[in-house]
Formats: structure tokens, sequence, C-alpha cells
């Protein structure tokens, strides 16, 4: 059998940076191909030059069998190549099947039917098991049916390739077996796919092989059947990695925050429960079960119909997220370029964003403090960059994290919120992570932290409390928490 797509060596170099170098692949009908790497391996570059978003410099692309210098967007569709990235490509105020089929000009007769563009999309998501009303605003719905649309809406033309950017990355235990149910099928139909992921859960239960970058250039291609995770790792990092989640021992103190009978008019019912100074609490639950509702609640984001919320065992009336902040709250929210960091500013910018009242005197920026305070914590968090002039956007996901967190830290919080801290993160970023909430909660922070990563949970957290459809369904020792009594309780049995 043939290649269906085939890169020889393929180079893409910018103003000072070599993004891909010499880089090879061979993917063909059919298969599931992982491509790994870290952040900054060149993966979303390659990605970007299959597809025509951006032109190589040198090598060619083979595809079913014809030889191509470059690609543009209009051949790579034409020829077969649909591309699901991180960040969503849909029309918010759309319904589901108008997304669906954007582009696609279903009619009866001479005019555009919505109701055959409807009838479509349900047979559509019928056929790959996705339960969503294709009405829908999709605006309306949560960010994994949003990931679901979106791979419904590139499956819905004629795919010869898919690549699928850290498809599952939004999605929790019941919408990845529904990610894994498309993948299947997708491939029992021939359709070749490029899956990208740094869940090496994932790589092991869909790939059948697997292609190492590092630094831009190729590594290796692999059986996945062939492998083990460590060799796996140790090709990406070019080093073998320890325990992954550290052990740092921790002192319990007293209640840091305390939640009374939260409730808001949609969907939270009479939430309650305490985190203490160095505690990790995890909060685990299926997606719409009210985890990051509640989150958004506590820190003002989201206003609450009844119940408290204390601070240090005082009453405080969080009516908004700066009054939140000053309560020395902060939130680490899901979704770090929408809501976490300022992409198109400075790392320095942001990390003064919160504090700048702190550094300022008289209206005007202390410009000396200003930069202390970022070199602080740019050496305390190890933020990989040349500057801290460097814009946040240029970073990778590991360090856009980081920033996200050294703005709260910059703060003064002493109560952190971290909303699916390690998202599109790979491995090795992981680890630091975990280390920084760790180091955190040693130094007497309360830390809540909301995971759809079952290992992540089970891994970081002292307790875990389990929701489900905006309900407290039960709190799990770290000793006596397991996967199976985690998903019991969020499919809602006690």
């Amino acid at each position: 059998m043939k290649p269906i797509l085939e890169l020889k060596n393929v180079t893409k170099q910018y103003p000072g940076v070599l993004a891909l170098d010499r880089m090879n692949l061979e993917v063909y009908p059919g298969e599931v191909h992982a491509l790994m790497g870290e952040n900054g391996a060149g993966k979303s570059t390659l990605i970007k030059v299959i597809s025509g978003a951006i032109k190589a410099n040198a090598g060619s692309i083979l595809f079913d069998g014809n030889s191509y210098d470059s690609m543009t967007p209009a051949l790579s569709k034409r020829l077969g190549i649909g591309v699901i990235y991180q960040e969503f490509n849909l029309v918010p105020e759309l319904s589901v099947a108008e997304n669906v089929f954007l582009g696609q000009k279903l009619k009866k007769g001479l005019l555009i039917s919505r109701s055959l563009m409807n009838e479509k999309a349900k047979e559509l998501m019928n056929e790959f098991g996705i339960d969503v009303d294709v009405t829908e605003e999709v605006k309306n719905l949560t960010v994994a049916y949003q990931q679901l649309v979106e791979i419904a809406k590139t499956i819905s033309s004629d795919v010869k390739v898919l690549i699928m950017d850290e498809p599952s990355a939004p999605l929790t235990n019941r919408e990845i077996d529904a990610l894994f149910g498309i993948v299947r099928r997708l491939k029992s139909k021939g359709i070749a796919i490029i899956y990208i992921s740094h869940r090496m859960e994932e790589i092991f239960a869909l790939a059948d092989r697997v292609t190492v970058m590092r630094d831009g250039k190729y590594v290796g291609t692999e059986l996945v059947s062939g492998i083990t995770q460590a060799q796996l790792i140790k090709m990406m990092v070019g080093r073998s990695l320890d325990e992954q989640f550290p052990a740092i021992e921790k002192q319990m103190g007293e209640v840091a925050l305390e939640v009374q009978g939260l409730c808001t008019e949609s969907l939270l019912k009479n939430i309650s429960f305490q985190v203490r100074r160095g505690e990790i609490l995890g909060l685990a639950g299926l997606v719409g079960a009210g985890r990051t509702e509640t989150a958004r609640a506590i820190f003002g984001a989201d206003p609450k119909s009844a119940g408290s919320i204390l601070i240090h065992g005082k009453e405080k009336s969080i009516t908004c997220p700066r009054v939140a902040i000053t309560e020395g709250i902060a939130y680490i929210p899901e979704d770090r370029k929408k809501h976490g960091a300022l992409l198109e500013m400075s790392i320095r910018e942001n990390i003064s964003f919160i504090a700048v009242r702190d550094i300022s005197k008289f209206g005007f920026v202390n410009r000396r403090e200003d930069g202390a305070l970022s070199d602080q914590y740019i050496q305390e968090l190890s933020i990989k960059t040349p500057t801290k002039e460097q814009l946040t956007k240029n970073l990778s996901g590991g360090n856009q994290q980081k920033v996200v967190l050294a703005k709260s830290l910059a703060s003064h919080s002493d109560i952190i919120i971290f909303d699916e801290p390690t998202r599109g993160i790979d491995i090795g970023a992981k680890k630091e992570i975990y280390q920084l909430m760790c180091e955190l909660a040693a130094k007497g922070m309360a830390i809540i932290m909301i995971s759809s990563e079952m290992p992540e949970l089970l891994g970081m957290s002292d307790r875990i409390l389990v929701m489900h459809e905006g309900e407290m369904m039960g709190e799990l020792s770290r000793e006596e928490a397991t996967q199976e009594k985690i998903l019991e309780l969020a499919s809602g049995f006690r």
C-alpha cells in the first residue's frame, strides 16, 4: 500500500527560528498516525504546511501519488485534507446544522433548505453518536459539544486525510468515548487520521503508528504496539522523566475557603464544601456537572441566587471578580487563550496587569518595580522566554499557563482555582505545572483543581469532590479514591 500523504525534507524558517528542519512523514489510508512532541516541537507548523495555511521554504508534499511544492487552503480542501484545530472555527450565532454545512449549499429546488440542512446534520450526528440538538445555537453549547460540532463540520465534506489537533482537550471521559467511536468509524472507511495529543492513554488506545518530533526535527516513527510509554516519552523530551506527580510534603492548615449552600438560577443546587491551607482539592464530574459554574460563582464571574462564601472564617460578599481578587481569590480559567492570558500583550504587561495599583504612585506605573515583578515570576516559575517583552501569544501552551499563574500570584492571592490546569500542555510542561501547584500548596496556599483527566485527579488531589448535574454527589479521600468510584458518583449514583 502506498502512502496517501508523504512529506519529504520539509523545512520552514522564520526570522531567527528554524520551525521545521527537513521533516519527514508518511501516512497511509485507514491508519491512525499519532504525531507527538513537546510544545514548540513544530507540530502546529507542520499542520499549517499540510493544510496550506503557511508555505514551506523547502521540501515537497506528495498526496495520492502527486507531488506539490506547497499547498494552499483551497488546494488542500479540494484534495480532501481536513483539519480540526485546537481553536474552534465556528460561528457562535449560527445553529449546529448551519455550522456543520457552512459554505455548502443544501437546496430543495432553487432555495437553500434549512429543514434539509437540519435533517442531514441530524443524520450525521446520529451516525457518529453525537447527542446534540442541531437547531441549537453553537454559543449555547458547552466547550465539549462545540468540539464535537467542529469534528462533525470537518467530516461532513469528503475528507481523505483528517488532522485532529488535541481533539479531546475539552472533553471528559464520556465525550472522549464518543470521540474514539468517531475516529474508529472514520478509520474503517479508509480515512487517514493524523492524531495529535499529549494524552498518552489516547495514543496507546487509538494509534497504529506514532511519529515523534523534537525542535522541528524528525526523531522517529514506531509501531505503537512495539513501544512503551517510557520509551515514547524519552523520544519526545530526549530524556527520561521521573514520577509524573511530585511527592512534596504539605502541612494542612486552617480552613481558607468555605462555601455554604451555593446556588445559581440555572444549575447549582446547595453546593457546600471547605478547602484548607496547604490542600489541593480536586473537583470531578462530567461535562455539564457544574464544576466550572461553581468556580465562576465563587469568583464572582456569575451571580449566585443563594449561599454564602467565607474566607478565613469571615463571610464575604463577592459580587464580581475584582472583589474576589481583592479578597485573595485567583481563578485560572479553562480557556487560557480566551479568558486567561492577554495574548497580544507582553509577559511583563500580563504579570503586572492585576497588580498595577501596587506598583503605581500618583497614577504612574513605577517601571523599575514593573520590570522587577516580571523578572521575579519569570525566574520563580521558570517561564521560557528570551525576554520579558516577548508577546504572550508566541509562548508555548505550558509557558502561557505559567504567565496566567504569575498574573494571579502577583495579586497576592492565597486561594487559587485551577480549571483544567494542563489542558493542551505537553507531558514535560505538565510535570512543571504539577510541581508548581504542589510548591504553592506547600507554602500554605489553598488550591481547588477542576480536572477531566482521571490520572491528574488521582495523582494530585488530597481530596476529591464529585459533582453531577449541579449537585455535590460525594467526597473521596486520597486513599479511597479510584477511577470507578469517581465515575460512579459522576454518573449520579451515591
